[in-house]
């Protein structure tokens, strides 16, 4: 069984800054995982192709189940607004998804709260930082029949606001407390691999630097199990688009 994850910045390259809806869908089909974990996913917005990213992954991999979870409702610099979960299945929106070869008994999604407050940012040029507010973040979980027996798996993407992550972290573990084991959980933590290990209280599966992609300096994103798994061998991947590097870890 091969799990990966992948923070795919909507399918856009920070080489030529385009989104290639077919070199989107041959990145996805090259990682071949029997689950997969995806992050910055967009649905029906412009700047990409106004596709939907979750159904073109789920085609390019093969995967009957997948459920994308909007973030934000809406479109960038327009009707930008935190996702509430009655949107419309054809609206444009913005968040994280999770796809599956394998059949899948239920879903469940624990909406994030983001920073309360306006907090400082500084942006590349600007010789001051700038008050910016955070936005709202999800995270989806499947119990999916796998060739271990039932597991829970789970996609999540959290704040890269330091002092605030560790909470969503935490609201995550505690949600997830009741599923069925083993359970594993995948995404862009947003921290590094001792924090989110604490926090957690879970092991990882794949260690490998993720960001950012080209040179990269952190491990950002994390493949976490909790519960009777056997070892695996994992690695980082870098792939053509994004500014992160995927991990794939088969077991």
């Amino acid at each position: 069984m091969r799990l990966a994850t992948f923070n795919i910045l909507h399918g856009r390259s920070p080489v030529d800054d385009r989104v290639d809806l077919d070199r989107f869908s041959a990145a996805i089909s090259s990682l071949d995982a029997d689950i997969l974990a995806l992050q910055e996913v967009d649905r029906y917005q412009a700047r990409s192709s106004d596709a939907d990213l979750t159904a073109l992954a789920a085609e390019a991999m093969g995967a009957p189940e997948h459920r994308f979870v909007a973030a934000l409702s809406g479109v960038p610099g327009a009707t930008w607004m935190a996702a509430v979960g009655d949107e419309q299945p054809d609206s444009a929106a913005y968040g994280i998804a999770l796809l599956s070869r394998f059949p899948v008994h239920g879903w469940h999604h624990v909406r994030l709260a983001p920073v309360p407050m306006r907090f400082p940012m500084k942006f590349r040029g600007s010789l001051r930082p700038e008050l910016v507010r955070d936005e709202p973040r999800v995270a989806v979980a499947a119990t999916v029949e796998t060739p271990y027996g039932l597991a829970t798996v789970a996609s999540t993407h959290l704040t890269f606001v330091e002092w605030w992550n560790g909470r969503q972290l935490a609201r995550v573990r505690d949600a997830m407390s009741g599923v069925d084991r083993p359970f594993v959980l995948m995404g862009d933590i947003n921290m590094g691999p001792e924090r989110a290990q604490r926090i957690t209280g879970m092991r990882p599966l794949v260690t490998g630097l993720t960001f950012p992609a080209a040179t990269p300096r952190a491990q950002l994103d994390h493949v976490l199990a909790d519960g009777d798994l056997p070892s695996g061998e994992g690695r980082a991947v870098q792939l053509p688009l994004s500014d992160h590097r995927a991990l794939v870890v088969d077991l």
